[in-house]
């Protein structure tokens, strides 16, 4: 018996994958399951192919069986092991948004945009290899795509925001939204009495926040009864986590607005008053991690809402 620790059953046949990346319980994968068919949603990066393949071992799903990939939008974190991933399952297409296809077909400019980021090694670590999808195996789900996995209705739409690139899934059977990173995140650890706690994600570089004000909106007019974040898992009551992304997602501009420094001065006071922003809400929310505790496992969305802030103000000053 292998090590079950890193997956569990959401029920409706719905299965969340911890991918591995970065640390637990920060980055999921789903499975979803409509009779012998089977499809993933985000796969994390080319390390976390051998846990999602482990899964369907698990299961008793032969690879064949898996139909689809769907990616919510091309980040690597989300989309970075669909190469790997399709290589070794031989009837699965990868479905993908418009504006995201040429980048999966031809990683070149992802690859390179990560490593400037990173640094070559840093990104190798993180990522892997990047493989090619053919583009012979990409479907492209443009707005109102609709996809019936074995007869389990699939309705895709675009849900600009967070990136340009990024579809969200409703899933009819589960009344639920497989929201990528449109609907913020949430990590289980930040739980509290009064639910979960959640933020929005404002990553380079192309978080735009009237997009990500609408597309929140959008969603909630499905009606649907729960989410599932790709950071992290399922939460409910998507109305009450709406409310505090629009505020929080507000106070980041106008925080960002105020800030004056330029370089990495700017990158430091973006990080502050993000992790400001953060720590009080946190602390209304009742939450009993010491503030140490919080910051670390905050630090790396902390680091790249910074980023994605000061990208945002640069081209504010462009217009």
């Amino acid at each position: 018996m292998m090590d079950q620790s890193f997956y569990r059953e959401l029920g409706h046949a719905i299965t969340v994958i911890d991918t591995g990346y970065h640390r637990p319980g920060f980055d999921a994968s789903y499975l979803l399951l409509a009779g012998d068919e089977a499809a993933f949603i985000d796969v994390g990066t080319a390390f976390s192919v051998p846990r999602l393949l482990q899964v369907l071992a698990e299961k008793n799903i032969p690879r064949q069986q898996v139909r689809y990939v769907m990616v919510t939008h091309v980040h690597l974190d989300h989309a970075g092991g669909a190469g790997s991933l399709l290589r070794e399952l031989p009837e699965a297409q990868l479905i993908v948004h418009p504006r995201g296809a040429a980048h999966m077909i031809d990683p070149a400019k992802l690859i390179t945009g990560a490593a400037a980021v990173y640094g070559e090694a840093r990104f190798r670590a993180l990522y892997g290899e990047i493989i090619p999808v053919s583009a012979a195996r990409v479907i492209e789900a443009a707005d109102g795509f609709q996809l019936a996995l074995n007869g389990r209705p699939l309705l895709f739409l675009d849900t600009p925001g967070h990136a340009r690139h990024h579809y969200c899934i409703y899933d009819e059977t589960s009344r639920g939204i497989f929201t990528g990173d449109t609907f913020g995140l949430s990590y289980r650890e930040f739980d509290s009495a009064l639910g979960p706690f959640i933020f929005p994600t404002t990553t380079p570089v192309q978080f735009e926040p009237e997009a990500m004000h609408a597309s929140i909106e959008r969603l909630l007019t499905l009606r649907a009864e729960r989410l599932y974040l790709t950071h992290y898992g399922c939460v409910d009551d998507p109305p009450r986590l709406a409310a505090r992304l629009h505020v929080l997602i507000d106070q980041f501009v106008d925080f960002a607005r105020t800030v004056n420094a330029v370089g990495d001065a700017r990158q430091q006071v973006l990080e502050q008053g993000v992790s400001a922003i953060l720590l009080q809400v946190l602390d209304a929310h009742g939450c009993t991690l010491t503030r140490a505790r919080a910051l670390e496992l905050l630090a790396v969305d902390v680091r790249l809402n910074a980023q994605g802030l000061a990208v945002w103000l640069d081209r504010q000053s462009q217009h």
